[in-house]
C-alpha cells in the first residue's frame, strides 16, 4: 500500500511517514520547502514528489498541512483523485477541512481525523486520535482506522466536526492561551533563572506547559487560536475568573477563597476515582521529560 502525505517535510508529516514505514507501507511526501523535503527523503529514506504526482500515485492520502493553506492544497490535488482512494486529514480543527473536502472532493473517501499529540511522542501506544466521520461511508471507514489504531494501544473518541471543534477550543485553545500568558508573565520578572533552580513540582510543570507551547511553530498556534469557534468567549471567561480570584486575593478574603476552592474541588472529585493524584502524576511527568 502506498501511502501520499501531503506536507511530509513538517514536523507532523514526518512523524507519520516514520510511523507508516515502520507499519510497512509505501510512502510517499510532499512540501512546499525544498530543503525540508530533500531533508525528510534522507532522513526517512522515502520518495518525494510534487502534490500531484503523489497524489496520482498513491492508494491512500494523508493531508498534514496548515489550515491556512489547506484549501488551496486540496482544489490544486482534487481533479486527480480516484474513487477508491481514501483521503484523510490530520488538521487540529475540523469543521473547515472536512467541509472544503466534500467541497471539492467529488471522488474518493474522505475523513477528519485529529491525532492529539505532537511529533514529540515516541510512540501511537496510549495517544489520543478523535475521528470525525459524517455519513455513512465515512463511519464505516472510521470503524476501520479506530480498530486499527486501538488494537495498537492508541485511544480513540468519535464526534461530529462540530463538537469536535467546541472541545479544542478548550482543550487547546485554553491550554495555549495558559501558557502563553504565563510565559508573557514570567519573563516579566528577571529573577526566572533562579526560580527555576529552586521551583518545586509544580512550578515546574507550569514551565513544561509554557516550554511545550512557545517551542512550537507561532504560524500555527496564532491560526488554531483564531479558528477554533467561540475561541474570544473561552478566553473572556478565564479573564472573567481569573479576575474574581485575583480580587479576593487583593481585599484578603481568605474564607470566600477557601469556599470557593472546596467547591471547586467537590465539583471535580464527581465520579472522579482517580481525584487527587495529581501531584503523584506531575512527578511522573517531571521525572519523564
Amino acid at each position: 500500500m502506498r501511502v501520499a502525505i501531503i506536507g511530509g517535510s513538517g514536523k507532523m508529516g514526518r512523524w507519520f511517514a516514520n510511523f507508516l514505514l515502520k507499519e510497512g507501507k509505501e510512502v510517499i511526501i510532499t512540501g512546499r520547502n525544498q530543503r525540508k523535503l530533500l531533508d525528510a527523503k534522507r532522513q526517512l529514506g522515502v520518495k518525494v514528489a510534487t502534490n500531484v504526482e503523489a497524489v496520482k500515485s498513491a492508494d491512500a492520502i494523508l493531508i498534514s498541512v496548515p489550515i491556512d493553506n489547506f484549501e488551496e492544497v486540496v482544489e490544486q490535488v482534487s481533479p486527480y483523485m480516484r474513487p477508491e482512494q481514501v483521503i484523510i486529514d490530520i488538521t487540529s480543527i475540523k469543521v473547515f477541512p472536512v467541509e472544503t473536502m466534500h467541497k471539492h472532493i467529488k471522488t474518493g473517501l474522505t475523513l477528519g481525523i485529529h491525532p492529539i499529540f505532537g511529533p514529540g511522542a515516541r510512540s501511537i501506544a496510549s495517544q489520543n486520535f478523535v475521528l470525525t466521520p459524517t455519513n455513512e461511508r465515512e463511519r464505516t471507514l472510521a470503524q476501520k482506522i479506530r480498530e486499527y489504531l486501538e488494537i495498537r494501544g492508541a485511544k480513540v473518541a468519535l464526534m461530529t466536526p462540530q463538537e469536535h471543534d467546541e472541545v479544542m477550543a478548550v482543550v487547546l485553545g485554553l491550554s495555549h492561551f495558559i501558557a502563553l500568558v504565563s510565559a508573557d508573565t514570567l519573563l516579566s520578572f528577571d529573577k526566572l533563572k533562579q526560580m527555576e533552580a529552586i521551583g518545586g513540582i509544580t512550578y515546574k510543570v507550569l514551565l513544561t506547559l509554557v516550554e511545550s507551547v512557545i517551542s512550537e511553530d507561532p504560524e500555527l498556534y496564532a491560526s488554531l487560536q483564531m479558528s477554533l469557534p467561540n475561541m474570544t468567549e473561552v478566553e473572556k471567561l478565564f479573564q472573567r475568573r481569573g479576575k474574581v480570584w485575583v480580587d479576593l486575593v487583593k481585599n484578603r478574603d481568605k474564607q470566600e477563597f477557601v469556599d470557593r476552592m472546596n467547591a471547586l474541588r467537590s465539583r471535580l472529585e464527581e465520579g472522579n476515582p482517580d481525584f487527587g493524584k495529581a501531584y503523584e502524576n506531575m512527578y511522573k511527568i517531571v521525572e519523564g521529560l
